[in-house]
């Protein structure tokens, strides 16, 4: 139904169809978000990281904290899987997390909200109090006809939080997210910026430059709510991982890893992270397994994600992803297609994954991206496959080595 109503309606009366059922969203739960807190992360990449940084920080200084990201819920101690598919849900169901979590007594809301929830309207009538900038980079441009379009849905969480902004100084779109107004503002980098950690020493659990900036962001949140670095570095420091995201799977006899990447920006900053890890290139080798996903999405980045794995990666494996109505052999042909004939080709993702690590030695590193910790492999009209890459890779691995 919901799919018709798209394609008869008009531009202008689907507006406000979806800004419509906001409003029946916050008035059948009552306007929940008025009595919490409520911060929003937006950006391209490490909103979910993010969204657990400051939910740990705010539930280490004593509050208690929901939580809502594409992974998980998360009401004080309860969590339960994000089975959605969809990073930011519809207005009634983050409606009625708000009032769970009210119910619940918590004072703080913390979830990650998408260009494509603000374009639908699912950020309306939440009272956001802070708004949160990660970085931006070319995604979802082709649903967006733009990048400047899909700036400015990112853009929208910061002129409806008009009380605190915290935002990536680094980044090269920080001068946009600065114009709009807030009562508060603050600043984080690795360069420069407002939030001063130097005299606090950070020992993060989690590899990578982009779990500092992460990490940062989530600091000046609490900095932002007037809690000390003394708070913030206890909390940053227990976060062990992060489901999915750089996640350790297999130690012995080589380690692997998967990751939700799917952005030429993430893709390539997880490649970086992994050839600065231990890892002596003459002996050892970067294995990686990519795809792309379908939907008629973003087709422009499919070879430049096989030119970014042909650059950094050993051995590459392109297979299937989320291919939803288009033909998968397609997809990993246009995502092969930039890696110039350097990767392998294999339709089944099973069988991608256990070539992958089939080709493994020890002291070598397997990357797996594109899908994380989700819990489905989407394929024609919508049929959802039940898929884990990690779990994926255990069994694999006990099939090609019985006796380890």
């Amino acid at each position: 139904m919901k799919q018709l109503i798209k394609k008869i309606m008009p531009a202008f009366l689907l507006g406000w169809y979806h800004l419509g059922l906001a409003f029946l969203g916050a008035v059948l739960y009552g306007f929940p978000s008025r009595k919490l807190r409520v911060i929003g992360v937006t950006g391209t990449n490490g909103k979910t990281t993010t969204v657990n940084f400051i939910t740990a920080i705010l539930e280490e200084a004593g509050y208690k904290v929901a939580s809502l990201s594409g992974i998980k819920f998360k009401i004080i101690d309860k969590e339960w899987l994000n089975l959605l598919k969809m990073t930011m849900p519809g207005r009634f169901k983050i409606q009625k997390f708000f009032r769970q979590a009210v119910n619940a007594k918590c004072q703080y809301a913390v979830l990650e909200v998408t260009s494509e929830g603000m374009k639908q309207h699912r950020h309306r009538f939440i009272n956001f109090d802070t708004a949160v900038f990660t970085n931006l980079s070319q995604e979802h441009i082709e649903a967006h006809h733009g990048f400047e379009n899909y700036r400015a849905a990112k853009g929208k969480l910061f002129q409806a939080a008009k009380n605190i902004h915290i935002i990536n100084i680094d980044d090269k779109n920080a001068d946009y997210f600065l114009r709009f107004t807030a009562k508060k503002r603050y600043t984080y980098g690795l360069s420069r910026g407002d939030i001063n950690v130097q005299n606090a020493k950070f020992k993060l659990k989690l590899i990578g430059d982009f779990n500092i900036y992460n990490a940062l962001a989530a600091i000046g949140v609490g900095v932002s709510q007037g809690m000390g670095l003394d708070i913030c570095q206890r909390a940053v420091e227990k976060v062990e991982g992060i489901p999915g995201r750089m996640e350790l799977v297999m130690t012995q006899p080589f380690r692997v890893f998967v990751d939700y990447a799917f952005t030429p920006n993430a893709l390539e900053k997880v490649y970086q992270t992994l050839t600065n890890q231990p890892l002596n290139r003459s002996t050892s080798q970067l294995i990686c397994v990519l795809g792309a996903c379908g939907g008629g999405r973003d087709k422009w980045k499919r070879p430049v994600l096989g030119e970014i794995a042909a650059r950094y990666c050993d051995e590459v494996i392109v297979t299937n992803e989320d291919p939803y109505d288009e033909d998968p052999q397609t997809i990993i042909e246009q995502v092969a297609e930039g890696a110039k004939n350097r990767a392998e080709k294999i339709l089944d993702r099973r069988e991608a994954i256990k070539r992958a690590l089939s080709l493994a030695k020890p002291n070598d590193i397997v990357i797996i991206t594109g899908k994380g910790c989700e819990p489905w492999l989407v394929e024609a009209k919508g049929r959802k496959v039940s898929w884990d890459d990690r779990k994926v890779v255990k069994e694999q691995f006990k099939k090609l080595n019985p006796a380890f």
